[in-house]
């Protein structure tokens, strides 16, 4: 089997330096993953709501068009909220990168085979959604021109990003961010937004 790179490499390749990003982790490992980079004020992950982590994606994208959003989640949470790709492609956010970290299991639950190891194409289905810059990222030099792209400002996009990106399977440890959802909203309000306004 081909190697594949590690998924808590790719994370911190993707957010290293990465200033006022604002990122959004789907539940389980891409929230553990975001955290083991180190907790920021402007990372949001989630410990509920799967297949909603693209959605509020969206929602910050289109709230704040100046700033870019990246989101962060896996092959299990994005296959459950695959309608959100819809939303996504006919709104065409430019400032939104979606970045799925494809095991081909869900890790959560007892690492049962999600269906992107029985060859369902996330890629297709993102490009058919009207994503049309979607991409399968499978070593360093592609992972590496998807860095490039997340960070592009502006309007130099046609629309929202999207990767699928093939990592291992490996348990890591868990890096655990704090669990209380008030305090992670307040606390992103509060880098977002300024207290000023945040706690009006």
């Amino acid at each position: 089997m081909k190697k594949r790179l590690q998924r808590r490499e790719v994370v911190h390749f993707l957010l290293h330096q990465r200033d006022d990003l604002m990122v959004v982790a789907g539940l389980g490992a891409p929230a553990w993953d975001i955290t083991a980079v180190g907790d920021h004020p402007l990372s949001f992950p989630l410990w509920g709501a799967m297949g909603g982590a693209g959605l509020i994606g969206l929602g910050l994208a289109l709230a704040q068009p100046k700033r870019n959003v990246l989101v962060v989640t896996g092959d299990g949470e994005m296959l459950m909220g695959l309608g959100s790709l819809a939303v996504i492609g006919a709104h065409k956010p430019p400032n939104l990168s979606i970045v799925v970290l494809d095991n081909e299991h869900y890790g959560e639950t007892g690492m049962q085979k999600t269906v992107t190891g029985l060859g369902v194409d996330l890629v297709g289905i993102a490009k058919s959604a009207g994503l049309a810059q979607s991409m399968l990222v499978t070593n360093k030099t592609e992972l590496e021109n998807l860095r490039t792209e997340i960070y592009k400002k502006g309007k130099s996009r046609p629309g929202a990003l999207f990767a699928q990106v093939k990592v291992s399977s490996e348990k890591l440890p868990l890096v655990l961010p704090p669990r209380d959802g008030a305090y992670l909203k307040n606390r992103f309000r509060i880098a977002l937004l300024g207290p000023e306004v945040a706690l009006a």
